[in-house]
């Protein structure tokens, strides 16, 4: 590509003619979908999930926080397609697909790696290929630019890139644009391009110095999380033992104006972010010969925080002489985080199976955001919460503080309260979980 065509790339994203393929439409790719067309770009929506693609051709949106009317806006500024042969007539590509891992230890990188190789034979020069999946530091270089550089002169006609994502589920969604936004190049030429993309519709992009940086950065957002959680649910049941309230504690302690950031313990991580993505670098970690210790150990304190609170629904039920087998208990709260429908990594899911394999059965949660085609038959549902529902119950045990639970119904009508989020006085019928 000489250097009146690179011009005219540019030129493209000025003017907004170019058209953008959003590949994965998920939580990462339906709301930044939203936005580009929000600013007048063109959408070409890809998903191998036929049931999202039928949804948004109703206008119908499969996320809570993501309103039909703008599902509806998109489908009037973008088509969408369950197969990668429109790829060709896109001149921004951006990779929006997930990276789980296996074993609940080991990157995959499937969903990347199929994603490249169904869209390889569609690509061309002049195209600009953008990874928001997170992923460990090397993945663009190893996933995407080694699969290519035999087909294009990356840098010079064609443009590769990675740009983290940071959404925040339940609070920025329909806001992502205020968002700084972390961009990189494998290129002087791809970082400008990609940076000219991405300025057009964010109020501030941040230029990282290389793809690298740039992918080590977005694991090292949530690892910072995921180790100050790890250590505050060791300092909870260590408060406990002392038959102290952790969450008094943090409110002393956050009356320090400098040196100290609160963070809150609770029931278990969940999401995508947290249980998932230290282990892409602790991985990465590994095979370098050095692994990272912090982000192995805040991950196992994260995980024994259930064994915490199993242990002390057990000592409770033996008070109260209520075996195992006729034990009644009521989660509430199934999200993993409050005020949205997210059921990934949820760790109520994980204490209803743990709880299970103690032989209590008769357990059932109360949460509005979660229906119940959601899940798996064996959890059961209670539609509505009342008097006497509470008081049929031997344990409730709050596992996500949704803001629109009735907490004085809750403390009035319950026998005993497991409380894992701080929202009532440790008193009375209620204990720290």
């Amino acid at each position: 590509m000489n250097n009146l065509e690179f011009k005219n790339t540019l030129e493209k994203i000025d003017n907004k003619s170019s058209k953008i393929g959003i590949i994965g439409l998920g939580y990462v790719g339906l709301p930044l979908s939203i936005l580009l067309v929000k600013n007048n770009f063109h959408i070409f929506g890809f998903d191998t999930d036929k049931k999202k693609i039928s949804k948004i051709k109703k206008n119908k949106s499969y996320i809570d926080r993501i309103s039909n009317s703008d599902v509806a806006l998109i489908n009037k500024r973008g088509k969408f397609y369950s197969n990668f042969s429109k790829i060709r007539e896109c001149e921004i590509i951006i990779i929006c697909v997930p990276t789980p891992l296996k074993n609940n230890t080991v990157p995959d990188l499937s969903f990347i790696r199929n994603t490249i190789k169904s869209i390889k034979r569609f690509l061309k020069e002049g195209q600009v290929l953008i990874l928001e999946s997170t992923s460990y530091p090397g993945t663009t270089n190893e996933e995407i630019y080694k699969k290519l550089k035999s087909k294009f002169n990356i840098g010079k006609n064609f443009f590769l890139g990675f740009s983290s994502e940071r959404i925040d589920p339940g609070v920025n969604e329909n806001s992502i644009q205020k968002i700084p936004k972390v961009v990189s190049g494998f290129s002087e030429n791809c970082l400008k391009v990609i940076s000219r993309f991405y300025k057009k519709s964010f109020n501030q992009v941040v230029e990282s110095k290389s793809l690298e940086i740039a992918e080590f950065s977005k694991l090292l957002e949530n690892i910072y999380r995921s180790i100050n959680i790890g250590f505050i649910n060791e300092m909870k049941i260590l408060a406990d033992r002392m038959n102290l309230d952790i969450f008094e504690i943090i409110e002393v302690a956050n009356t320090k104006p400098y040196g100290f950031r609160r963070f809150f313990p609770g029931p278990g991580i969940g999401g995508h972010c947290i249980p998932v993505d230290p282990n892409y670098l602790y991985w990465k970690s590994v095979k370098l010969g050095l692994p990272a210790k912090f982000i192995k150990l805040s991950a196992q304190t994260n995980f024994l925080v259930l064994n915490f609170l199993i242990k002390k629904i057990l000592s409770n039920l033996k008070k109260i002489k209520i075996s195992n087998k006729k034990a009644k208990i009521l989660i509430l709260g199934l999200s993993y985080k409050k005020n949205l429908d997210d059921i990934r990594e949820s760790a109520s899911i994980k204490l209803i199976d743990k709880l299970h394999k103690k032989n209590i059965k008769n357990i059932c949660f109360y949460d509005p955001y979660i229906k119940e085609e959601m899940l798996d038959k064996t959890i059961k549902k209670i539609n509505y919460l009342n008097s006497n529902v509470l008081i049929n119950f031997d344990i409730v045990i709050l596992m996500t503080d949704h803001d629109i639970f009735d907490y004085d119904l809750i403390k009035k009508k319950s026998k005993l309260i497991i409380d894992c989020r701080g929202r009532f006085e440790v008193k009375g019928n209620v204990q720290r979980g």
